[in-house]
């Protein structure tokens, strides 16, 4: 008799258990479709939106920096008859305090893909660049560039400011450092000593001149000295820019022999999206950041008959095509000079390179891979500088 009865306690206990499972299965995969719904509509890349929500039992867990997706996925599931527990966070997080702007105080911030050294080299800032931040970890931030970049950057990368202190940094009058390479001195005087070194594009807020150098302040506070024939008024900078062929072409020489570095924005080292994005910025417009995501912009240019309707300042697209199923892969770009059917682009470290199979400098790999080409005008970029305040 007892054993009768255990067995009929157990097979009633394993039929809790397994109806159990079914009930929560059946309840992820009424979930499930619309929590992949809102990723897909608001956050198709993530390295530009964040959506990190997922479901615990009857919780919603997670983060976004989009209230609207939380909005958006709250009201599918109130639609459906769905019940939950809301515990989905939207950045930034309270822990900031309000002080969810960041301004780049050193002259390149390396901005990584988790919150440590050691981790990927997802991107750069420099000095000056407006970032919008989102949490905090273990002394690094996460936060948002104008090109929407999602990255990490340690907290000494980056000075933190409430609204009322962003404001007021962004009304001051700006600075813009024009030489590859340089530094910002503790005086008025060429053998003074360094307080930080300075890069093409950092931006500092403008004081006075003094003699041959500007007075200038770092966005955490320090003073400095810029050679004033190293640097220009921002606002004169701006309004001299004219992002056509000949500039773009002009730009991207100056950039020549600078080592290969992934993640690299700046005259320290530049990948290949890095290398394209430097030389537009410095003719003032702000591309993406990634070559999977430039190749999505602008105009398609028809090579199909050869390199006669190219431009100078037109992207050119390198990868594997789509085929058997799998999708495109873009893997490189490069910028069209003309001249010898030339084209530059930093590979190893930023050189020229032909698709003319009878030049030196023939590149017969990279014509293997060409995917195609790209007309960029200023309303394809994510910023126009000379139309934007960003530093201002």
């Amino acid at each position: 008799m007892m054993k009768k009865n255990y067995l009929i306690f157990a097979l009633g206990f394993l039929m809790a258990c397994t109806s159990g499972k079914e009930t929560a299965t059946t309840a992820d995969a009424t979930m499930a479709p619309h929590l992949e719904s809102v990723r897909e509509q608001f956050a198709p890349d993530k390295r530009v939106a964040l959506f990190k929500v997922e479901q615990r039992g009857n919780v919603l867990a997670g983060q976004t920096n989009m209230p609207e997706a939380k909005q958006d996925l709250l009201k599918k599931l109130k639609e459906a008859n769905i019940s939950y527990v809301d515990s989905i966070e939207v950045l930034p997080e309270a822990e900031l305090e309000g002080k969810n702007y960041g301004v780049i105080a050193i002259s390149v911030a390396n901005l990584r893909s988790e919150p440590k050294h050691p981790a990927e080299l997802a991107t750069q800032a420099t000095m000056g660049t407006p970032v919008h931040v989102l949490k905090q970890e273990r002394g690094w931030y996460l936060v948002q560039t104008p090109d929407k970049y999602l990255a990490w950057v340690d907290e000494r990368g980056v000075s933190l400011m409430d609204k009322a202190a962003f404001d007021a940094w962004q009304k001051s009058p700006k600075l813009l450092y024009t030489k590859p390479y340089g530094f910002a001195y503790e005086a008025a005087e060429a053998n003074a000593g360094t307080v930080s070194d300075l890069v093409y594009g950092d931006v500092l807020a403008l004081q006075q001149k003094q003699g041959d150098f500007y007075a200038v302040t770092f966005p955490d506070g320090r003073k400095g000295f810029v050679p004033a024939a190293e640097s220009v008024k921002y606002e004169e900078w701006l309004a001299s820019r004219k992002p056509n062929g000949d500039n773009l072409v002009s730009t991207s020489k100056q950039l020549l022999g600078l080592p290969y570095l992934w993640g690299g924005t700046s005259f320290k080292g530049v990948d290949c999206s890095g290398f394209t994005k430097t030389v537009y910025f410095m003719n003032g417009l702000v591309l993406p950041r990634d070559a999977s995501q430039q190749v999505h912009i602008g105009e398609l240019v028809d090579t199909s008959n050869g390199w006669n309707n190219l431009q100078p300042g037109d992207l050119l697209f390198f990868g594997v095509p789509a085929k058997e199923g799998k999708s495109e892969r873009v893997v490189h770009v490069g910028m069209w000079i003309g001249g010898n059917q030339e084209f530059i682009h930093s590979a190893g470290r930023v050189r020229i390179s032909s698709m003319n199979p009878n030049a030196e400098n023939f590149d017969e790999p990279e014509l293997k891979r060409f995917l195609r080409a790209k007309r960029i005008t200023p309303a394809d970029a994510v910023v126009d500088l000379r139309r934007t305040a960003l530093y201002q």
